[in-house]
């Protein structure tokens, strides 16, 4: 399985990367932890791009691509891999095609996690965090034993600023410009499999895997 999995803000898609990574023991790599794992680590590119963030600039596409190919190089890859927050820009899905055939690892498809825009407003507003341990609830959906209260360490829990109301739109406007282009991209190529994030976790996660499996 070696898949880009897309979805709006809201959509499980971080969720259902983490499941699946699990389930077929390979790895979810996000461009954000990529980021982080590099700078932790000082490497070449790291440092390239903590110059960057800490100037509040935009890092490169180049240095993007870089730590990518660098993370796909890994052996842990060459089972699988499922990739969250890239392609951002045609550009981008350009670089990859050629990563991926240098590689040997050929991308199965793109699954895109598809979920009315109304029902993603109510996951957003609803959603709390511990302020401790991070662990996420939901007032409707799943709520916390005690309101306010973490059920696995006791934490206060609080709402995003990013989470409350007229954010969650802008967030989502946000999210369909800049992936129009790279679904339009893939969509030219007949690469693009849409599921419906509306259901159960269990149920998008079947969903997910046949997707794959119909796109081979």
């Amino acid at each position: 399985m070696h898949i880009i999995l897309m979805g709006p803000p809201g959509a499980g898609k971080g969720t259902q990367a983490a499941r699946l990574a699990v389930r077929e023991l390979i790895p979810h790599i996000s461009t954000g932890e990529i980021f982080r794992a590099n700078m932790a680590a000082g490497t070449p590119l790291g440092k390239l791009a903590k110059e960057y963030v800490d100037a509040g600039k935009y890092v490169p596409d180049d240095v993007t691509n870089a730590m990518v190919k660098d993370r796909l190089s890994q052996s842990d890859c060459k089972k699988g891999f499922i990739l969250d927050g890239f392609p951002r820009t045609t550009s981008q899905a350009r670089a990859l095609e050629e990563m991926v055939e240098e590689l040997g690892l050929p991308l199965d498809g793109v699954v895109m996690i598809d979920i009315p825009e109304a029902l993603l407003v109510e996951r957003a507003e609803g959603r709390r965090v511990c302020r401790n341990c991070g662990a996420t609830f939901h007032v409707k959906f799943n709520p916390p034993k005690t309101a306010g209260v973490c059920d696995q360490c006791g934490g206060e829990l609080y709402q995003r600023s990013d989470d409350m109301a007229g954010m969650v739109t802008i967030r989502l406007k946000e999210y369909h410009d800049k992936t129009a282009d790279v679904l339009a991209y893939y969509r030219s190529k007949g690469m693009v499999r849409t599921v419906n994030g509306d259901q159960s976790m269990e149920a998008v996660t079947a969903a997910i895997k046949e997707a794959v499996v119909g796109a081979k």
